[in-house]
């Protein structure tokens, strides 16, 4: 296991404090779900870096890992879905809480390629909402040009999500000490692009 090093701490630490910020100033304007999703999410987000930072990645062994970084890309799309496309609420917010028990029960009982396949068709589906649906409000003209940037976020954490759950599931798309390496900065990438984004809504 890579050691983490100062500079793998500044970075978490600055994405710390990206998701603080998010979680006390929020979304302007976003009704009460939403609301609630976006701060899970960042403050699942916010305990995962500090975490990392305290325990360095050793902390990544723990299976419950993948069952956390799943909450951020789901409460983040299912905020996003209940804000932009009210009438999909409900429907989305069954495949959330689905999708996560599935996540749950494979990652806990049956590890493997069940796990595998339900981690990745999670963080593919919430993925793909958070990736496309900003930048198409956006290029309509529902929401500002900025708020695409919250597209560009989504396409991070896809990225971010797939690399741990690939490497929790034993078969890494790169090497160990490659996905520690970029992990820091992917994470700050990420959440610097979402809060921008979110501010320019």
């Amino acid at each position: 296991m890579k050691k983490i090093s100062v500079l793998d701490r500044i970075l978490l630490l600055i994405t710390g404090l990206l998701a603080a910020y998010q979680i006390v100033f929020g979304v302007e304007g976003a009704p009460p779900l939403a609301t609630i999703s976006y701060t899970i999410a960042f403050g699942v987000l916010l305990v995962a870096g500090l975490l990392i930072i305290i325990m360095g990645f050793e902390v990544l062994d723990s299976p419950w890992v993948v069952i956390v970084s799943t909450i951020i890309p789901l409460s983040l799309s299912l905020g996003l879905v209940s804000e932009y496309i009210p009438g999909w609420t409900t429907p989305y917010l069954i495949f959330v809480i689905v999708g996560f028990l599935a996540v749950v029960i494979t990652q806990l009982a049956t590890p493997g390629k069940p796990a595998t396949f339900a981690v990745a068709f999670v963080h593919s589906v919430a993925g793909m909402l958070i990736f496309l649906l900003p930048i198409i409000l956006s290029l309509s003209g529902v929401t500002p040009g900025g708020f695409a940037l919250v597209g560009v976020g989504g396409a991070l954490i896809g990225v971010g999500g797939l690399l741990l759950s690939f490497l929790k599931a034993g078969k890494p798309i790169l090497s160990q000490k490659d996905i520690l390496t970029v992990l820091p900065g992917l994470l700050l990438l990420m959440t610097a692009a979402f809060v921008a984004g979110f501010a320019m809504s």
